[in-house]
């Protein structure tokens, strides 16, 4: 298997070049390249053992047939091969924003929205499971929100996907010195540790809570604060007294709502204050045994959900209607739907 750039012939590699002039034959698969090799000799056969394709066919050739042996590096022939696909979105996406009366009238402002929209959709399918098809589709959805940014970007003068691609990578490259240089990190928290004194030290990060968006989700917005005051060393020692914390919390939400009765009325100040302790403490515990509260959450409002949608279908089935029931039946009802969905599947069920 012979790489041969982009499908430009201007990008042909004098080595991949060289080689197939020697063979004088090979399975050109780049229909671009064809006449251009055919001047230099080159015959195309599609019965030669030498197979000769851009960048991109050549790896998903190589990936997909373990039989093929390319000239160069597989890892090497990956990077060109991505380097191309992101290219051509690239081509793709300024000729949208130059030709598509949509992609035009677009400001940072309207796509945002759009972003979050694809990110919140690509945390479901990642969630969902192992990575598939979907995921991929997802990641393709997301990675073009990246890109008509990065237009505007340009547009304004701040910078393009040049910019945007090697300004993380310089990033990766200096948060991580205990791959790209000489520290040393065998654990986790060392990684945080360090990534947390590296972006205060070298990267003018001021404060203990830098950079902590207003616009954040309350469930990261508690957990990246409570990350960054465990960066400098507030923070427990083991999780059993973040779980003491949780309860002490608790307690004294109870407290408050022993002043305050609930009547209907808007809560009490020091309600609403205990009811946010509450969540923060719980936010706490997790992040110490190594649960991510958003995804943790979601989990249980999923199973919530499945488990109440189960019960109304066996209510239905014993001829009631779950939502005019009363509140005992419909707690009997829930158990067995629960009890239904912990079940493993019979053996050859479907």
């Amino acid at each position: 298997m012979v790489a041969l750039g982009g499908g430009d012939p201007a990008g042909v590699p004098a080595v991949a070049l060289e080689e197939l002039v020697t063979a004088g034959v090979a399975d050109i698969r780049c229909a671009e390249l064809v006449a251009f090799l055919t001047e230099r000799g080159v015959q195309h056969d599609a019965s030669a053992p030498l197979i000769a394709a851009d960048d991109l066919t050549a790896w998903r050739l190589v990936r997909d047939d373990a039989a093929l042996v390319p000239a160069l590096a597989e890892e090497a022939l990956a990077a060109r091969a991505t380097a191309q696909a992101l290219g051509r979105l690239w081509e793709i996406t300024v000729r949208l924003r130059r030709d598509c009366p949509w992609d035009r009238e677009q400001t940072p402002a309207t796509i945002v929205p759009h972003t979050i929209e694809e990110a919140y959709e690509l945390a479901d399918v990642a969630l969902a499971g192992p990575p598939d098809a979907k995921l991929v589709d997802e990641l393709g959805d997301v990675l073009f929100q990246s890109f008509i940014l990065s237009v505007m970007t340009r547009e304004a003068g701040a910078g393009d996907l040049s910019d945007v691609a090697e300004g993380i990578a310089e990033k990766l490259i200096r948060r991580h010195p205990h791959v790209f240089g000489e520290v040393e990190a065998a654990t986790t928290d060392a990684v945080l540790r360090n990534w947390e004194g590296i972006k205060r030290d070298q990267e003018g990060r001021e404060g203990i809570f830098h950079d902590i968006p207003a616009s954040l989700p309350t469930l990261l917005q508690a957990l990246k604060t409570q990350k960054r005051a465990a960066a400098i060393g507030f923070d427990w020692a083991e999780w059993g007294g973040a779980e003491t914390a949780t309860r002490a919390e608790l307690d004294e939400l109870v407290e408050a709502l022993a002043r305050h009765p609930v009547d209907g009325a808007e809560p009490a100040a020091d309600v609403r204050d205990e009811a946010g302790d509450v969540l923060f403490a719980a936010v706490n515990l997790l992040r110490l045994i190594r649960v991510d509260p958003e995804t943790a959450l979601r989990g249980a409002a999923g199973r919530f959900r499945a488990r109440v949608e189960g019960a109304e279908v066996l209510a239905a089935e014993a001829g009631a209607d779950f939502g005019s029931l009363p509140l005992a039946e419909q707690e009997r009802y829930y158990r067995a739907a629960k009890a239904r969905l912990a079940r493993p599947p019979r053996e050859g069920a479907r």
